[in-house]
């Protein structure tokens, strides 16, 4: 299959904290994470990734998953692109969970797996958020449906992620507060109260990346909330902390696989 990097539909999904997406794509995508849920279906190819629950190696039919602040990559199986459908909620679209299933909050147990229930669910529910006549009363039955078959599924195996130490979670925390202050390693470890290195080394273990990465993942999902909020990709740039338009144009392209005018584009047509 010949270069389809820009192949990405975000579709009109018809359900508040919900987005749908179709994504054909040969693009590397650099360690990320997002702060919803996110549950995809594989349409062709493979996707191979990296992710705090270990690596996948994901082919046509199977689901692949992440949980809100979860750092994973992805790139194709092979030299050509991989199709996939993509659903992302906010967690408290989710919330439900909890109380239908008397249990604790929802979190993905496997970063991809077959479950041929799971998968028509899923295309159901994908089916549903994108149908211009679709009413949320069909909408809700098939998220309860597929969420409360995950739930009981794929979710209770396994062990709940631990929290980060608190030297790092002390130097991410000042990263989330002001992505775009200027930080310096030096102190990132003073204000964490150890060495660089130790941080270095503590920050990439538990976070997934290192600082300067998550430095420029938590910049890129704020220019994209800029972005969706009207301010152009000048004024973006400016405010979100990317030294030019051109730094934020590259950034924002390796992390969500389009240039920003073209995401805002894209937005204003829907």
């Amino acid at each position: 299959m010949t270069d389809v990097s820009h192949r990405i539909v975000r579709h009109d999904a018809r359900h508040e904290g919900v987005e749908a997406m179709s994504l054909a794509t040969n693009h590397c995508f650099p360690r990320h994470s997002h702060d919803e849920f996110g549950l995809g279906l594989v349409t062709f190819g493979g996707q191979r990734s990296w992710s705090g629950r270990g690596f996948v190696e994901a082919l046509p039919d199977d689901l692949i998953s992440v949980n809100p602040g979860e750092m994973h990559d992805g790139a194709p199986v092979g030299r050509g692109a991989r199709g996939w459908r993509m659903i992302y909620l906010r967690p408290e679209v989710l919330g439900f969970l909890a109380e239908d299933q008397g249990t604790g909050p929802f979190e993905f147990a496997r970063p991809s797996f077959a479950d041929a229930i799971a998968k028509r669910l899923f295309s159901e529910l994908f089916d549903a958020l994108v149908a211009p006549e679709a009413e949320a009363l069909a909408i809700d039955e098939r998220m309860v449906g597929l969420f409360g078959h995950l739930a009981r599924s794929w979710s209770a195996s396994a062990p709940r992620r631990r929290d980060p130490p608190p030297a790092v979670a002390r130097a991410a925390r000042k990263i989330d507060d002001d992505p775009t202050a200027k930080a310096s390693l030096a102190e990132l470890a003073a204000l964490a109260g150890v060495s660089r290195y130790q941080l270095l080394r503590g920050f990439a273990r538990h976070m997934g990346a290192t600082p300067h990465v998550y430095l420029m993942q938590r910049r890129a999902l704020l220019a994209r909330s800029l972005l969706l909020s009207g301010l152009s990709p000048a004024c973006v740039a400016a405010q979100a902390g990317f030294a030019d338009q051109s730094h934020l144009t590259r950034v924002f392209f390796r992390h969500f696989c389009m240039t920003p005018a073209r995401f805002q584009a894209a937005r204003g047509a829907r």
